[in-house]
């Protein structure tokens, strides 16, 4: 292979591949170390495994990150990444009998499964390398000083947002709004100039994929650099707005947020059937421009009101989904440690999503770092436990906690997602559901005689039975008595009789203590709120957090908006505001798009055509020494940064430009038509072998089973709040983009919607490039189009293929390399 060739192949495919990972810690990540690992090391390991232990058994430390990751006599205790290679899940599992910790009881299944999900992150541990200061009281040491509400409220994010003044700059020419006159301003204090805007074909590239996750058509880019009005640029960001293609972009940033999947994840995989119904609400509100906080109202109280019809009240029941859909300890014994595994879960996921603060971490002990105190949290479980979270799994051997689901009924004209049976085949079932029921009361009595008689009895077979009722239960109770399809829904309900809860030590159901009132977070308030006496809560807490009073909630979503088109937040630690997050990089330009969101009805459309349109947004990718000397992480926006397309966007792009992209959105998702159980979970796994044409937030996404061509490419953790997903530039990211069955057959698509384009090689490059960098051809492409094919040809001669196979395998290789490439992936 020619030198020109081989070195494009390199910079186009090769080189991204050997770019260093990002190794950094996320929130999510330290987040979940200390809500749900730290904790338990203290109380049950730190006694015999730290530096203040009396003896250290095994040579074993757990008390820093460097300590656990080397381990004791035994070998390391934690391999980061492969949970089956390290020895403290061995331990907690109780497999080996020589190992065994706790070695006075073994933890929970919940929490064990909490560790192995920590070891597969990469075990985040943000403790230093210094030791704890005492065994026993490692986590304790938040009880050496109460919590002083009062100096707490005076931290920036508890202030209430006030709108600024725009500043004063000396570059009058370069601001298009207020936005760019913030952003000028704390440039022009370091020096700093702006580099000059992206060129016409950059931007209608960035906008389209930021706005829409989809690539540019060729007769879409032809139509914008025709026209050369100045108001050409305003008119493509209005028609991609309306665009139904917006509301799948930017629903997905909120599914992210809201931890979206279609199964439970933890210790036990079951099926979420109807979870979908949920992420059409948020595609939905997002294309119908829902204001904000009535989009924020409605998943947290949508149950409880005022509805116009059955279709707006199904449509509000609908969007509770997102309290209803996080992950559970299906295989958890105690109901009340069940219940308070779930209300943790929301309460983690509300408080990170909508305020951008940790209060599940104050579910054990106070807040070690920001001011809440225990007692916060349990007045916000109370609201939780007082409501009924329906979710739709049948008895199982491994689900301790089966949910109905709610029914909308056909006044909500909502689709069932699925097909009738006729009333025959729903009598069969029922008559199966009889028969199953009759022979589990009879095995039952046989298995209490052998037991008196002291014989073994039977009991594989007895949960062999409750596995086949519950299957049929679960599928008989989808259809009416006529065998017609039910329209059901995830959600919450309010439970007839409201209750407080109490203060739970270590958040264990076995450690009740003082109850108190259901109740909001007080640092958010100037005088202590009143407690709820009426009802859940949740309908209080819903109206609280969409006020204008609340401090943090248009703060928190403007912030997620600016990292969404931007590449980072003005605070970078998007889902934690508080005292462990970033501080701002622009306070006040956050305040002013927060007051700015408000003022605008809360409309998120407003506000992404407002940044889009900023000269910030538009400025070019380019380096400038200068500039990068004084500030190389380009915190004060001097340059656009070049970002990734996401997992989505990279898939979505693949199949548009190939042509085989479907943009009808499926009926529902096969989770719902798989069946129960873990039959169902197998099932979805090979589902997700078969090559889909779908845009990739209509894809199942079952916990723990996210499909390669996202997961490879950095897709938000299912499992957990996600503002700010990880970024990585891995060697298996370019081998599947070589190797994968669906990526080569998009390439056979897309050579032969390139050589059909037109008659000559010339015409098809560029036409090639066109539609997967949404540029014509450059010379230097048209070069290296004719060295690829010209050592294409003379390799094929060599091994005697025909003309036209030779032909058109250049053309498919040539298409693969382009989707392989850094241009097409990378946004400049």
């Amino acid at each position: 292979m020619k030198k020109s060739a081989l070195a494009y192949c390199f910079v186009t495919l090769v080189l991204p591949a050997l770019l260093p990972a990002k190794d950094a810690m996320t929130d999510e990540q330290a987040n979940f170390f200390e809500r749900k690992i730290r904790p338990v090391l203290a109380e049950k390991c730190y006694e015999c495994h730290s530096a203040q232990a009396k003896k250290i058994k095994g040579g074993l430390k757990l008390d820093t990150k460097e300590a656990t990751l080397r381990g004791g006599e035994n070998g390391p205790a934690v391999v980061p990444g492969r949970p089956d290679e390290s020895l403290i899940i061995t331990a907690i599992h109780w497999s080996d009998k020589d190992m065994q910790m706790p070695p006075k009881s073994k933890l929970p299944a919940s929490v064990i499964a909490d560790f192995e999900q920590w070891i597969k992150m990469g075990a985040p541990d943000p403790r230093g390398p210094a030791a704890v200061a005492g065994a026993n009281d490692a986590a304790d040491s938040w009880k050496k000083a109460e919590i002083n509400l009062e100096e707490g409220r005076k931290f920036w994010a508890f202030q209430p947002p006030k709108h600024p003044m725009s500043p004063e700059v000396s570059n009058k020419a370069w601001p298009k709004s207020d936005i760019d006159k913030f952003v000028l301003a704390k440039m022009e204090e370091k020096n700093l100039v702006p580099v000059p805007e992206a060129s016409k074909l950059e931007l209608f590239r960035r906008v389209t994929f930021d706005l829409t996750g989809l690539p540019p058509e060729p007769e879409a880019i032809k139509a914008f650099m025709q026209d050369s009005s100045s108001e050409a640029y305003a008119r493509v960001v209005d028609k991609l707005l309306v665009s139904p293609r917006y509301g799948e972009k930017w629903g997905r940033h909120w599914l992210d947020v809201a931890r979206y999947a279609e199964s439970s994840g933890k210790d036990v995989n079951l099926p979420y059937p109807f979870a979908w119904r949920y992420r059409d609400w948020v595609i939905a509100a997002m294309n119908r421009d829902l204001p904000y906080d009535e989009f924020v109202r409605q998943q947290i109280a949508g149950d409880l009101l005022p509805y116009h019809d059955a279709v707006d009240q199904s449509k509000k029941i609908v969007a509770t989904g997102f309290l209803a859909i996080g992950s559970k300890p299906h295989n958890e014994r105690n109901p009340r440690q069940f219940a308070l595994e779930v209300v943790d879960e929301q309460i983690d996921t509300l408080s990170q999503a909508i305020l951008g603060i940790t209060v599940a971490c104050a579910r054990c002990h106070d807040h070690k770092f920001d001011p809440i105190p225990q007692k916060d949290y349990y007045a916000l479980a109370g609201m939780f436990l007082s409501s009924e979270t329906l979710y739709g799994t049948s008895n199982a051997v491994q689900n301790k906690h089966p949910s109905d689901l709610i029914d909308l009924g056909k006044e909500s004209r909502m689709i069932a997602g699925y097909e009738g049976i006729s009333a025959d085949e729903r009598a069969s079932i029922a008559a199966k559901v009889k028969q199953l029921n009759e022979t589990r009361d009879e095995k039952t009595r046989e298995a209490m005689t052998a037991r008196r008689n002291g014989k073994e009895a039977d009991v594989f077979k007895l949960l062999v039975i409750r596995q086949q009722t519950g299957d049929f239960m679960g599928s008989l109770n989808r259809y009416d008595e006529s065998g017609n399809p039910r329209v059901l829904a995830m959600g919450v309900y309010d439970r007839k009789t409201p209750s407080n809860s109490a203060i739970y030590g270590r958040g264990e159901a076995a450690q009740p203590g003082e109850t108190v009132p259901r109740g909001l977070v007080q640092v958010f308030f100037q005088d202590t709120p009143k407690p709820i006496e009426k009802g859940s809560g949740r309908l209080e807490l819903a109206q609280w957090l969409s006020s204008k009073d609340n401090p943090q909630t248009a703060r928190v979503m403007v912030n997620r908006m600016w990292r969404w088109l931007f590449g980072r937040g003005i605070v970078g630690s998007v889902d934690n505001f508080g005292a462990m997050g970033e501080k701002p990089t622009h306070p006040e330009l956050l305040d002013y798009l927060a007051t700015r969101f408000m003022e605008n009805g809360w409309s998120i459309k407003k506000m992404v055509r407002e940044f889009v349109l900023s000269s910030t947004y538009q400025l070019a990718t380019q380096h400038s020494p200068q500039n990068f000397a004084a500030d190389p992480d380009n915190t004060l926006l001097w340059r656009m940064n070049a970002r990734s397309l996401d997992a989505e966007s990279l898939r979505d792009a693949m199949l548009a430009v190939s042509g085989k992209l479907d943009l009808n959105p499926p009926e529902g998702s096969p989770v719902c038509r798989v069946g129960e159980g873990h039959e169902g979970i197998i099932k979805l796994f090979q589902i997700n072998q078969q090559p889909s044409y779908s845009r990739s937030i209509y894809l199942p996404i079952v916990r723990d089973q996210v499909p390669e061509g996202l997961a490879l490419f950095d897709f938000a953790n299912p499992g957990m709040v996600t503002g700010d997903r990880e970024k990585t530039n891995v060697p298996s990211q370019s081998l599947f983009l070589l190797n994968n069955a669906q990526v080569q057959s998009l390439s056979d698509a897309f050579a032969q919607r390139v050589y059909q384009s037109a008659k000559d090689k010339k015409t098809r490059i560029n036409n090639a490039c066109l539609l997967a960098y949404g540029r014509p051809a450059t010379p230097q492409d048209q070069r290296a189009g004719r060295d690829f094919f010209s050592n294409y040809s003379f390799a094929a001669a060599k091994s005697k293929q025909k003309g036209a196979d030779i032909s058109m395998h250049a053309w498919s290789a040539f298409c693969q390399a382009l989707l392989a490439s850094a241009e097409f992936r990378f946004l400049n």
